[in-house]
């Protein structure tokens, strides 16, 4: 979800003499206003209650559309457990979008987990960073902000892989209903007009929403290179799309930002359903507090293990709490924290768990498993006009507004084989090579000994290969403009065939798990972006962006043969940040973790709600299909596991669900201190005396 690499410049009709020194274009709007929001039901471990009904592991992008939805109803009780700070001490790093290349939380702790693969043979052998938001609001506090739909295809291949388990609940992840949530997230807003004849971005109003919490607008400036992107695409013969979002991305556009256009700071999870709640007694939120693990009954209900407790720390070496589950434990860690949880649990591939210790509590292979990434680079130019860099270099007034510094890149263009390859025939040649290559990839590729991941990496691979590779978008190609006097042109592959897994070396959650995304093992994907650097070069030449740009900087015209284009890929490449994978919606014998409803086989009452569920890849960033899945994950839970088709209703009206306690409790103590499973849980909510006296303080301190 994080393209924070990527920035985008559009110069207007005017003659390129006219963009040396851009101007603004309207007045800015109001400064973000911190009081216009309600102080939250922040508490501190001591002051929670002993138990609560839905306990949300991760207070990201997904777990914080749970918290708020499932809050809804006065009779249910929820806690929130996030291991990062609340982020009110950095407003500015936060809110700012330009913040997001000027001055970012990423990499910068407590904010980002700020974890690293382990070396990657085929790319250099680099320990590469993988930046994840360690904040309330997750990613989506800290990201590039763009908001982009995956294409129809996609979606509906990912509904036909778990189909064969449950062809009537995988309707609900067809494109047909998932389409309707992607719309119901939202309130767009359309591009101002001094912003829409400087870009001239197209889009359709049908295919958005209007009422849902997320913003969805276009900055309230454009620089004026801007202009350039879309009439160079069309040179290089990529179209311009008509209406991204309904289910066709292919063709060049200006992609939606999460910005809301009232003040222009960032629309993210905290701020669009957490900040605008009215006070709750039932939603408490403890930050700075890491799950450590999930705690099991002693009992099975129907055969499958029951989750009665999350203990969690503030710190290592900190007395370990625990909180009672009285009906679900919901993981909403990211791609990496929650396979990560469930393998501290003692779910998960065997052979991992004994490697690292932990008792298996509930064996199933495919945690950890299916992990896949976006891989992108840049080629840079130097630049003889402004760029946004240039600009917020200067100094002026001008570079301090709001207005200025709501832009953030989002020329993109999303561009299928048959253009990559220069032809159907040469795009047939190599996917048929692709095809052919199933068995052997599967037996040399997969890191996992258990045959149901094999199954499940072949049934994915035949599936994207037959399906959506044949149209879908296979690269990104994005317009960077944040650096002063140059412009990158960023290529980012969306399709990869390499997949790796997420696993531990140790009991502890303060060990980071080993990533290990196995960049560029199938040689498809280097295959893919050597052809999307040369695609790039052409867009490069195409006027009138190429009045613009001087000469090439990155990788230099002398790495122009096939072979040192992919040797520069090998060692410049780097995470577009959009994992998935880990938990993923497959059948279990496909090495699934989670089944149609987001339930973990073998546990009754555990769910995993956030992008590793996804068993394909998206032509897409990740923030917005994680929006939507958050959202129908709720409609799922209140439904009492029966999957509605429509999307969500994204109502903050009180809405009672049909859940089935039979969970049981491990009686955790006054003290908070590690408690053991104990019996059956079958009790009532915590009292509301217990909830309301922090909240009372919080409200008089």
């Amino acid at each position: 979800m994080l393209s924070l690499g990527t920035l985008v410049f559009c110069i207007s009709s005017v003659s390129l003499s006219h963009l040396v020194h851009a101007t603004p274009v309207h007045e800015p709007h109001s400064h973000f206003n911190r009081h216009a929001f309600h102080k939250r039901n922040y508490v501190t471990p001591d002051q929670r209650s002993s138990s609560y009904d839905y306990v949300i592991v991760g207070g990201g992008l997904a777990g914080l559309v749970l918290a708020a939805r499932l809050s809804d109803d006065s009779s249910k009780t929820v806690l929130v457990l996030e291991a990062g700070p609340n982020g009110d001490a950095v407003p500015t790093k936060i809110n700012v979008p330009s913040s997001t290349y000027y001055d970012s939380l990423l990499g910068v702790a407590p904010y980002d987990w700020v974890y690293t693969t382990v070396p990657q043979p085929n790319a250099g052998n680099r320990n590469m960073a993988q930046p994840r938001g360690k904040v309330l609001g997750g990613s989506s506090a800290v990201n590039g902000m763009y908001l982009v739909r995956p294409a129809q295809v996609e979606v509906d291949a990912w509904s036909s892989l778990i189909a064969p388990n449950d062809k009537t609940a995988a309707e609900t992840w067809n494109w047909s209903n998932f389409f309707t949530a992607l719309k119901n997230i939202e309130t767009f807003t359309p591009p101002l007009p001094d912003v829409q004849s400087v870009a001239g971005m197209k889009y359709d109003a049908a295919s958005h929403g209007t009422t849902g919490k997320v913003h969805a607008t276009y900055p309230a400036y454009m620089v004026p290179i801007s202009s350039t992107w879309l009439p160079s695409l069309e040179g290089a013969g990529i179209a311009t799309s008509p209406d991204s979002y309904s289910g066709n991305n292919i063709g060049g556009m200006f992609a939606l930002s999460a910005e809301n256009p009232s003040n222009w700071t960032r629309s993210y999870s905290k701020s669009a359903y957490i900040d605008t709640l009215p006070p709750r007694p039932n939603l408490h939120i403890i930050t700075d507090a890491t799950v450590e693990r999930i705690v099991f009954a002693d009992n099975l209900v129907a055969g499958d293990r029951v989750a009665s407790a999350v203990e969690f720390s503030t710190g290592p070496g900190t007395p370990v709490l625990s909180v009672n589950v009285n009906k679900e434990a919901l993981l909403c860690g990211g791609a990496y924290g929650s396979p990560h949880v469930l393998l501290l649990s003692g779910v998960g591939p065997k052979d991992v768990l004994d490697g690292a210790k932990v008792t298996v509590q509930n064996e199933l292979p495919g945690v950890g498993q299916h992990l896949s990434d976006h891989l992108s680079a840049g080629v840079a130019f130097t630049s003889n006009v402004d760029t946004q860099g240039t600009i917020k270099s200067s100094g002026s007034v001008f570079s301090q507004s709001a207005e200025f510094n709501s832009f953030i890149n989002s020329g993109i263009a999303y561009v299928n084989g048959s253009r990559l390859f220069d032809g159907d025939a040469s795009f047939s040649t190599f996917l048929s090579s692709i095809s052919s290559a199933v068995d052997s990839s599967a037996a040399s590729l997969v890191p996992s000994q258990y045959d149901p991941v094999v199954q499940g990496y072949k049934a994915v691979y035949q599936t994207i290969a037959s399906s959506s590779y044949p149209t879908t978008g296979l690269i990104e190609i994005l317009f960077s403009i944040n650096s002063a006097g140059a412009v990158s042109i960023q290529v980012g592959l969306q399709q990869p065939f390499s997949r790796g897994r997420v696993y531990i070396t140790s009991p502890s959650v303060y060990d980071a798990p080993a990533i290990d995304p196995q960049y560029f093992t199938h040689p498809a994907d280097v295959t893919v972006m050597r052809q999307a650097v040369r695609l790039v070069r052409l867009i490069a030449q195409q006027s009138p962006l190429k009045d613009a740009l001087g000469e090439e900087l990155k990788p230099g015209t002398a790495v122009s043969s096939d072979e040192d284009i992919e040797n520069w890929l090998r060692g410049a490449v780097g995470t577009e940040y959009h994992p998935s994978g880990g938990c993923s919606m497959l059948p279990k014998d496909k090495g699934g973790v989670v089944d149609a409803n987001l339930k973990v086989y073998g546990l009754s009452n555990v769910r995993v709600v956030d992008s590793s569920v996804f068993p394909v890849t998206f032509s897409a960033h990740l923030m917005t299909p994680t929006y939507a899945l958050a959202e129908k994950a709720v409609d799922i839970i209140l439904n009492g596991n029966t999957t509605p088709s429509g999307g969500s209703s994204n109502s903050s009206t009180s809405t009672t669900g049909n859940d089935k306690t039979g969970s049981t409790s491990s009686g955790a103590s006054d003290s908070g201190t590690s408690s053991k499973t104990g019996a059956a849980m079958g009790r009532v909510s915590a009292s509301w005396l217990a909830l309301f006296v922090p909240f009372l303080a919080a409200l008089l301190m």
